[in-house]
């Protein structure tokens, strides 16, 4: 365990540990959730800004759904930031954050309004790592197989169907989208990548030696690779475009 657990990749690890840690100390009652949950007038009245950022540690209750997105984790975080953010970290963790800002937005929309968007950033990275492996076999519970590119609204239908509420699931496809449509689609269109990871960011990765850093190109570029599909949208590239 211990051996598999210092092989995960820095931002997976450290966004599982702390989700993991947050959930078991509410379930405890260490802490109350209260505490640590989104609350705008919160935020800007009294401002208790690390709202913002604590919220995404919780998952829920002690339950399969919790240990589920935990393993969502561990799986989809892991494999996309070993694969297509390999020596890349900056760039990884600038998808979380950007994925996270774009909860924050949505959830200041009443109709999308949540105390807690741990949820929802699960289902960023479950979204991304759809779009980098579509063509991936996934295996649902053992009831049935389909290609990952399907695998969040599966996800989504399955949580309508268990009762729980769609719009957690519904908010992290729409964020990772958002991502993804600036990243990858937008530039293979012929516009520019608008989401640049910032050098700010690269520059604090590297001070504090967090991850894997590319040596060649600008940063957040990668050369695309030589095979014939490189270039297609939704065909699992590994490289981010950077025009």
């Amino acid at each position: 365990m211990e051996l598999f657990y210092n092989s995960l990749p820095p931002v997976t690890k450290a966004y599982g540990s702390l989700c993991l840690l947050t959930t078991a100390a509410c379930q405890l009652g260490l802490l109350n959730p209260l505490y640590i949950s989104l609350y705008f007038p919160l935020v800007f009245s009294q401002f208790q800004v690390w709202r913002l950022v604590t919220n995404f540690f919780f998952l829920g209750k002690f339950s399969i759904n919790f240990g589920i997105r935990l393993l969502m984790i561990a799986r989809y975080g892991v494999q996309l930031e070993n694969g297509p953010f390999d020596n890349r970290t900056a760039d990884f963790l600038w998808m979380m954050i950007f994925g996270a800002f774009s909860l924050l937005v949505l959830s200041a929309v009443p109709w999308f309004s949540s105390f807690f968007l741990g949820t929802s950033l699960v289902f960023v990275l479950l979204y991304v790592w759809s779009r980098e492996f579509p063509n991936a076999q996934i295996n649902i519970y053992g009831l049935f197989t389909l290609q990952a590119f399907y695998l969040p609204w599966a996800m989504l239908a399955l949580d309508i169907l268990f009762g729980a509420s769609p719009l957690p699931d519904l908010m992290g496809i729409i964020a990772g989208h958002l991502y993804y449509y600036l990243t990858v689609l937008h530039p293979l269109a012929g516009g520019k990548n608008i989401l640049k990871t910032p050098m700010w960011l690269h520059s604090l990765v590297a001070r504090w030696g967090i991850g894997r850093q590319q040596a060649f190109g600008r940063p957040g570029t990668r050369p695309a690779p030589n095979t014939p599909t490189a270039g297609v949208a939704f065909s699992g590239r590994s490289y981010r475009l950077n025009q």
